[in-house]
C-alpha cells in the first residue's frame, strides 16, 4: 500500500460532533449533516471522487454497489463492528480493504442485554402498558407477578466479547450461565463465568428460562432460533436479542408467545428492520427497543475514533489495525 497525503472520505451518516470535527480536521470530509440514509445513488455520487467511504449498518454495500465504486476508492472504513451489510467478499474481490470498530461498544452493549433480561421476567413492559393504558388501580398482592432473577438459567447464544460481558453482569444478579457456541471457550473463561457449555443449542433451550442472542448475523445463523429450536424452549421462558432480528424467526415465535408456549421477548433488533413485527409489537409481554445496544455518547465516540485510526493507518500506506477479511465477516454487533 501507498501512503495518501490527504483522502477524500466520504460519510454516510451524521456522526457524533467530536468525530466530525476530528475527520475535518484530518482528511478532506464529506460529511452527512442530516441523520438520513444517503441511499445507493447519492453513495455513488458521493464515492466519484472519493479514497474511503465510511458506512453504517443501515447502508446495504452489497456486490453490486461495490462494483459501481471508482477505481480511486480503495477503503471502506465501516463505523460499527457488525459488517453483516457489507459484502466483504466482493470487496476483496475487488482489492477493497474493510475495516470495522470491534470491541468498543461491547460493555454498553452488554448493558443493555441485561436490561432486557432484568425487564423480561419481571413483566416490566406489561406493566408499563397496563399503567399507560389506566388499568392499574393500586397495589394487589397478585397482580402483575413475574419471576425472580435470582436463581434463573440464562442461556447465551454466542459467548464471544458482549456474551461474555452478558454472562458476567447476570451472574452479579445470581443467575446460572449455559451457553452454545461453535465450540467451547477456553477453561478459564468457563472457569471464570461457571458457565456450562451445550454442544447441542436444542438441549440448551430446553433447559434455560431465558435465553439472550449475541451471536452475529452470518448465513448460518439466519433463523437459527427456528420454529423448531423456539419450540423447545419451556413456557415460562423468554427470549432477548441485542445481535441481529433476523437470528430469530419473528413470525415463530409471535406464534409461541400468541398461544402461551413461550413467556415472552424483549428486543433491541427486528428481522425488518426498521418496522418491528406488528404481531409482536401488539403483545402486551413483548417489550421492544428501537436498536438502543451501542447507543451511548462514549460508545459512539469511541466508533468514531476507531474508524479514524484505521483510515490513519491506511493512509499511512500500512495494513489497518481492523481490517475484516471474508473469511472472517462475522464480527460481534
Amino acid at each position: 500500500m501507498t501512503a495518501v497525503e490527504r483522502p477524500r472520505v466520504v460519510v454516510t451518516r451524521k456522526l457524533p460532533d467530536p468525530v466530525e470535527d476530528r475527520m475535518r480536521a484530518l482528511f478532506d470530509a464529506a460529511l452527512n449533516p442530516d441523520d438520513v440514509a444517503m441511499g445507493r445513488d447519492a453513495i455513488l455520487a458521493a464515492c466519484a471522487d472519493a479514497d474511503v467511504l465510511v458506512p453504517t449498518l443501515g447502508d446495504p454495500i452489497d456486490a453490486a454497489l461495490i462494483a459501481a465504486l471508482p477505481e480511486r476508492l480503495k477503503l471502506i472504513a465501516n463505523f460499527g463492528a457488525g459488517v453483516d451489510h457489507i459484502d466483504v467478499a466482493a470487496a476483496h474481490d475487488k482489492g477493497l480493504i474493510v475495516t470495522n470498530t470491534p470491541g468498543v461498544l461491547t460493555e454498553d452493549t452488554a448493558d443493555m442485554t441485561m436490561l432486557l433480561i432484568l425487564a423480561a421476567p419481571r413483566r416490566l413492559a406489561e406493566g408499563i402498558k397496563a399503567l399507560e393504558a389506566g388499568r392499574f388501580t393500586g397495589w394487589s398482592p397478585t397482580w402483575m407477578m413475574g419471576r425472580r432473577i435470582a436463581g434463573l438459567s440464562l442461556g447465551v447464544l454466542g459467548l464471544g466479547r458482549i456474551g461474555q460481558a452478558v454472562a458476567r453482569r447476570a451472574r452479579a444478579f445470581g443467575m446460572t450461565i449455559h451457553y452454545h457456541n461453535r465450540a467451547p471457550v477456553s477453561p478459564a473463561i468457563e472457569d471464570e463465568l461457571a458457565a456450562t457449555y451445550w454442544e447441542s443449542l436444542g438441549q440448551m433451550l430446553a433447559h434455560v428460562d431465558v435465553v439472550s442472542v449475541n451471536c452475529p448475523k452470518t448465513p448460518a445463523t439466519y433463523h437459527l432460533l427456528s420454529r423448531r429450536r423456539l419450540e423447545l424452549l419451556r413456557p415460562h421462558a423468554f427470549v432477548v436479542n441485542t445481535s441481529r432480528g433476523e437470528i430469530i424467526d419473528e413470525d415463530a415465535l409471535a406464534d409461541l408467545i400468541e398461544s402461551g408456549r413461550v413467556a415472552g421477548a424483549a428486543l433491541d433488533v427486528f428481522e425488518h428492520e426498521p418496522e418491528p413485527n406488528p404481531r409482536l409489537a401488539a403483545l402486551p409481554n413483548v417489550l421492544l427497543a428501537p436498536h438502543m445496544g451501542s447507543s451511548t455518547l462514549e460508545s459512539r465516540t469511541e466508533m468514531g475514533e476507531k474508524t479514524i485510526i484505521n483510515i490513519r493507518v491506511w493512509q499511512d500506506g500500512e495494513r489497518p489495525p481492523d481490517r475484516v477479511f471474508p473469511d472472517r465477516a462475522d464480527a460481534e454487533t
